[in-house]
């Protein structure tokens, strides 16, 4: 279960932050998955209340984002249509992956003393 991995980088990401800016606590965090990170976002969400528990994220849900994944030609830079051949159209290009396989920490809101 790698959600739980993810989880406690968050939470030691977020302590960290909280740390460096002297902050009281953590009130929110923004994650952004792409489509193709390969993240169970149920078991995520189980993760993070646990790994939360007692610490300056206690009570805090995470606000997640989901990224579609988007595909360009690699040659020309056409977009190709998500469900299609993985090739271009117009240059016969091979697809190259460009958004949608991204875990990013885009935000972690706190009150600050």
């Amino acid at each position: 279960m790698h959600e739980y991995s993810i989880a406690s980088s968050l939470l030691r990401m977020a302590e960290e932050q909280a740390a460096k800016h002297a902050a009281a606590r953590v009130l929110g965090l923004q994650l952004r998955i792409g489509e193709l990170a390969g993240v169970e976002v149920g078991l995520l969400e189980t993760a993070w209340s646990l790994v939360r528990e007692r610490s300056c994220c206690d009570g805090v849900d995470l606000a997640i984002t989901f990224t579609p994944a988007r595909w360009e030609c690699s040659g020309c830079g056409a977009s190709i249509a998500q469900g299609s051949l993985l090739a271009c159209v117009t240059c016969g290009g091979k697809a190259q992956l460009v958004s949608g396989d991204e875990l990013v920490l885009d935000r972690i809101e706190m009150e600050v003393v």
